[in-house]
């Protein structure tokens, strides 16, 4: 670290400073006495001085001009390595819990330390031996990071050649050489460790098809508006219409490796509900807890507003690194809006044009940067990985036609509506079945008639147009009343009755409804639409559907949730078996 220049100006989190012509943009900083974490956000030549704009990533109480600045002339990077996992990290990727140790509740400035611990030594097996070729991407040692997570070393992108040296397996920290490389005249070490700047992309060798669902146990979700392994989705809802919680739910249940949560300028007592919650949970899958495959970035709301900008970029690149081992990582980001809002408050001090609703004219490109990162891929190694993001979205009074949810819309191919007055009611998970949509149906219709049958698409159209007819019929009986509809249409109302409260809502209190499984979605959907077609009987012979209302039928499907254990599906065939029964009893009634 060597001086790079004097400060001429500060404007809340941004400092102007005359600099050394050697400084490039977006090289990480060290401002003042204290050492401020920053980077270079602008460079211009004025009078024949280089002058730099650095956004400062913590308090600038106390800059003043003719304070120098610090640089390593190296972009700001992720110490990427073992201890990741079960960790928490603020926006910058220092580790909460140790400058916790160090200051107590509230953070003093100028701490940098590392996101790794150096001194913990790990149990490594080296998988490499003295003349073995390696390549970028390629396995050479791994570690139990957590219980429920291997660790594997890979050679950083753009590093090659042949073994010279390889350590024997045992215990290393994480600066320490384990193997060394010889390409040509370049000698390059392997340690448990690698620096990735957080703005660029780490490279795939290819992208592959978002062609298989990332299942969550949410029926909503699963059966009705799915997104892909390495895909995108949107979840924006007014306050309190349940987005952390939902989020909450997918980072609990779906079939993702790894979880990244970024709570981006959400408020503390939210960030500590995760962390509380997230620390008791045990992995269903694993048996294991959930934490030991989580990584929390906590960026609270007091915190400074241009570390939670750079927040979002340290939660994806740490997601690549782990899809680069072959996993598949789920990155929950709650929320964009806030994000947003702190790059508009930076673009506002650095005296940019503003565009719509103050929003900086590159809002659009900076989504689409962070969007674009997803993908399932091939990694330079030959195995498959994939990232998926789901990013909340907040906008000001429901309106989802402000800037960040229409451009996020634009990078995002999945949309789940939260609607407040669905939350209201205590219908959770709160997504409104008309204003949502997945683009990714066409993708994955291979995969689900192959794990779930040719029937599966077809009784979700099914079901989709019944909603979509109820909501037409709501209309006309809010004229004339439900009394006055012909059966054929309460029979339609009735249906969709059982599809809202029975299927649509799920508790997440319930042992059993908490997650649910694509075969018990599918024998579910099944028996309501059963219970349809059944019915259509007694309307063709003048019926009354009340009669049939009155066998408890209708309430018999919306309590299987809960009376039908997840791996229990022989008992739809009783339930079937019910519906038929029911059916036939009114029609002894009426012959």
């Amino acid at each position: 670290m060597q001086q790079a220049g004097i400060i001429e100006k500060v404007n809340g989190p941004v400092v102007v400073a005359s600099c050394d012509s050697h400084l490039s943009l977006y090289d990480m900083v060290y401002v003042g006495t204290h050492k401020l974490l920053g980077e270079v956000v602008s460079l211009q030549n004025h009078r024949e001085t280089c002058l730099c704009t650095i956004q400062v990533y913590e308090s600038t109480g106390g800059l003043m001009p003719g304070m120098p600045i610090y640089s390593d002339f190296e972009p700001l990077s992720l110490l990427l390595g073992p201890g990741l996992a079960g960790s928490v990290l603020d926006g910058i990727a220092r580790p909460l819990k140790v400058l916790a140790h160090e200051d107590g509740a509230f953070l003093s400035r100028g701490k940098n330390f590392p996101s790794l611990d150096a001194e913990k030594e790990w149990e490594v097996y080296i998988c490499v031996k003295e003349g073995d070729v390696l390549s970028p991407g390629q396995v050479y040692a791994v570690c139990a990071e957590t219980a429920a997570l291997e660790h594997k070393l890979l050679v950083p992108p753009g590093m090659q050649g042949t073994v010279v040296s390889a350590a024997s397996s045992g215990q290393y920290r994480i600066h320490d050489t384990v193997v060394t490389l010889q390409n040509g005249n370049q000698t390059h070490t392997l340690t448990l460790c690698q620096k990735w700047p957080i703005r660029t992309p780490r490279p795939s060798a290819m992208r592959l098809a978002p062609d298989c669902p990332l299942v969550t146990g949410q029926r909503v979700i699963d059966t009705f508006f799915p997104v892909a392994k390495g895909g995108a989705a949107c979840l924006p809802g007014p306050f309190g219409a349940g987005k952390t919680i939902t989020q909450h739910q997918l980072a609990k249940w779906s079939a993702a490796d790894i979880i990244v949560y970024i709570g981006c300028g959400e408020r503390g007592n939210e960030i500590t509900q995760v962390m509380e919650e997230f620390s008791g949970l045990i992995d269903p899958r694993r048996g294991l807890p959930l934490f030991d495959r989580t990584i929390l970035i906590a960026n609270t709301s007091n915190m400074p507003v241009a570390s939670r900008e750079a927040s979002i970029y340290t939660g994806m690149t740490i997601a690549e690194y782990y899809r680069d081992m072959g996993y598949d990582v789920a990155v929950m980001a709650d929320s964009t809006s806030r994000w947003a809002e702190a790059l508009r408050e930076i673009s506002g001090r650095l005296e940019e044009m503003p565009a719509e609703e103050g929003f900086p004219a590159y809002l659009p490109s900076r989504l689409a940067e962070f969007y674009e990162r997803c993908g399932r891929v091939k990694t330079l190694s030959g195995s498959e990985g994939s990232v998926t993001a789901i990013g909340a979205v907040s906008p000001q009074g429901s309106d989802f036609s402000e800037p960040v949810t229409q451009n996020t819309k634009r990078f995002t191919r999945t949309f789940w509506a939260l609607d407040r007055s669905l939350a209201y009611a205590r219908h959770f998970p709160a997504i409104h079945w008309l204003n949502s949509y997945s683009e990714y149906i066409e993708e994955l219709a291979p995969w689900y008639d192959q794990h779930c049958g040719p029937e599966f698409l077809k009784q979700r159209a099914r079901a989709q147009a019944l909603l979509q007819e109820e909501s037409k019929l709501m209309e006309i009986v809010k004229l004339i009343g439900a009394d006055m509809l012909p059966d054929d249409q309460k029979l339609i109302i009735e249906t969709a009755r059982v599809l809202r409260d029975g299927f649509l809502q799920q508790n997440a209190y319930h042992p059993i409804d908490t997650y649910v499984p694509l075969a018990k979605q599918q024998a579910m959907l099944a028996a309501i639409l059963h219970l349809y077609d059944k019915a259509q009987t007694l309307v063709a012979r003048s019926i009354p559907i009340s009669e049939l209302r009155q066998t408890g039928i209708w309430d018999r499907l919306i309590r299987m949730k809960y009376n039908i254990s997840n791996d229990d599906l022989a008992a739809f065939d009783s339930l079937n078996t019910a519906i038929d029964q029911a059916v036939e009893q009114v029609l002894a009634q009426n012959s």
